[in-house]
């Protein structure tokens, strides 16, 4: 199973969020995500999300909160993703090698281009549950198909 991690940074009501626009054969392009990627062989989850953030945003992540954990299934393909939100950040956002970087706010996160399954955590973030939420999200040929709720 994959293991990856990803940020919701937050600052002045908005979320910074990258749009996926620039590599080829890119399974998110043309859409917005949060800030963060693959977890590296004896790389912590924090540790990740750090070295993520720093390398798509130039910014240095001061404190953070886990907020939850995401195991999706997509055809043959597991992966178990764990959620973090920050607004502890310092540094000059500089541009991404991977999509465009832009502040968003919070109130039109839901009508970007996202992910159908990315609506499902992001409704917790969104509207500040401070619950710890863990879903399975089984998609079939990039259509979500079933949310279960493990909490």
């Amino acid at each position: 199973m994959d293991k990856t991690v990803i940020c919701y940074i937050e600052k002045d009501n908005k979320y910074l969020m990258l749009y996926r626009n620039k590599k080829q054969n890119d399974l998110n392009k043309g859409k917005y995500i949060g800030i963060g990627g693959h977890v590296e062989n004896n790389e912590s989850y924090i540790d990740a999300i750090k070295r993520e953030v720093k390398e798509e945003t130039s910014l240095t992540i001061n404190s953070l909160e886990e907020r939850g954990v995401i195991y999706f299934s997509y055809d043959q393909y597991e992966e178990e993703m764990v959620v973090f939100t920050s607004s502890d950040f310092s540094g000059e956002i500089s541009s991404c090698n991977e999509g465009d970087l832009s502040w968003i706010d919070k109130k039109d996160i839901l009508s970007l281009p996202l992910w159908e399954g990315d609506k499902v955590f992001l409704d917790y973030l969104l509207n500040d549950k401070k619950t710890y939420f863990k879903f399975k999200l089984i998609y079939e040929n990039n259509k979500l198909v079933k949310v279960d709720k493990l909490f």
